[in-house]
């Protein structure tokens, strides 16, 4: 006779604080943001502190390294600069080198970084992705204060819990959730950005208003001439609201670490991240999402969840932004003839732990999940593209 199975189960309650600065001149030897991120935990101690810095942004921001220097300097009572910024490459390709996470792990052992020390990292979400998953990965979470420099991770990726690496040809395959100490937002990092960059986060900021907040959306489609001239003022409302709905669903949804399926902050993605693959990365993550709302959208309305003129409106304010709403790489082709972009559903499926959940919406501001897709409806969309929308150079 067997005895009969027993356990102890407690409940673990986990506090977590998840705090985003929006300011500017982060490194004016003036602004305390950073400094009062970094007080030393005990008196008379001083704060181990790590920088890199994306290399791509330098270009827009030549002085950089002087000013973050000065600042440290001026504050090395009480923080300790353990060695001058080091560059990491940015962009989607250095994410699949795995030997720049070696090389932020060797230079973390070799400062003695620990625990209560703090890795600082500035640029874009490649760069955050990176040492974001490095940091969170030595002594099991070194601390983290992201800088976002671009609208995408000021307004999406930069204000979230999700670090990675691709490997085996995928996105994030490797990565980690780690709540950052901090978030800073600093405007000034946009200015120096190329305009296809700075249009790049409208994207994400349509489609969380899309799931969760018309008058966010009206608010978007009524400054659609001002986001097109990029002024200033509508540019950081955008971001900052964007951030904030981001910021409001990881807090609020329940599951911030997506132990379950759902995932209605990657509408529009599934496609995204297959494009982006497809093209080598070389179709960047703004114009991708754009191309995968598209579809999505033209689905949704193809299958009845919404209205052809609701999907009509959202793709009419896509296209006054610049962005591309259809790709010849959405009709590429296996060996064996099978369409390439439904790969990237049942990637996605198998990236959500097995059960397929795609958000889609009902009407604006009003986001849906669904469990399964038409195979052919989701191709017939594509067509309608193709025909109606002109190709992204690929």
């Amino acid at each position: 006779m067997t005895s009969p199975q027993s356990y102890i189960r407690k409940n673990i309650r986990l506090e977590c604080s998840h705090t985003v600065f929006f300011t500017r001149d982060s490194f004016s030897t003036k602004n305390d943001t950073l400094s009062e991120i970094l007080q030393p935990k005990r008196e008379g101690n001083r704060t181990k502190t790590l920088v890199f810095v994306d290399e791509g942004i330098m270009d827009g921001n030549p002085n950089l390294l002087e000013h973050i220097s000065s600042y440290f300097r001026s504050r090395e009572d009480r923080i300790n600069l353990v060695c001058p910024p080091k560059f990491i490459k940015g962009g989607e390709p250095a994410k699949n080198d795995w030997g720049l996470v070696e090389y932020i792990w060797e230079l973390l052992n070799k400062h003695g970084m620990c625990r209560h020390s703090y890795v600082v990292v500035i640029g874009g979400g490649a760069s955050l992705d990176l040492v974001g998953f490095a940091a969170s990965t030595a002594h099991r979470g070194v601390r983290l204060v992201r800088f976002p420099t671009t609208t995408l991770s000021q307004g999406d990726g930069g204000v979230g819990v999700k670090n990675g690496v691709n490997y085996f040809g995928k996105k994030n395959w490797v990565g980690t959730f780690a709540v950052p100490d901090a978030v800073v937002n600093d405007f000034s990092f946009l200015q120096g950005l190329p305009k296809t960059q700075k249009r790049a986060g409208y994207v994400e900021a349509i489609k969380v208003a899309l799931i969760r907040d018309r008058s966010f959306f009206e608010f978007i489609e009524e400054n659609t001439e001002q986001l097109s001239l990029f002024e200033d003022k509508t540019l950081e409302q955008i971001i900052r609201k964007s951030a904030a709905l981001h910021l409001d669903h990881i807090a609020s949804s329940g599951d911030p670490f997506e132990k379950g399926s759902a995932r209605p902050l990657d509408f529009g993605h599934w496609v995204a991240h297959k494009l982006e693959q497809l093209s080598d990365f070389k179709i960047c993550h703004g114009d991708a999402v754009a191309i995968g709302l598209a579809v999505d959208l033209t689905y949704a309305s193809k299958v009845g969840l919404v209205k052809p003129k609701t999907t009509q409106r959202i793709l009419t304010l896509l296209t006054k932004l610049g962005f591309p709403l259809y790709s010849n790489l959405l009709h590429e082709v296996t060996e064996d003839g099978k369409q390439v972009i439904l790969e990237g559903l049942e990637e996605f499926r198998e990236h959500l732990g097995g059960e397929l959940t795609i958000t889609l919406i009902q009407g604006i501001g009003e986001g849906i999940e669904v469990h399964a897709m038409d195979r052919e409806a989701i191709l017939n969309s594509v067509n309608d593209l193709q025909t109606l929308h002109p190709s992204l150079t690929n």
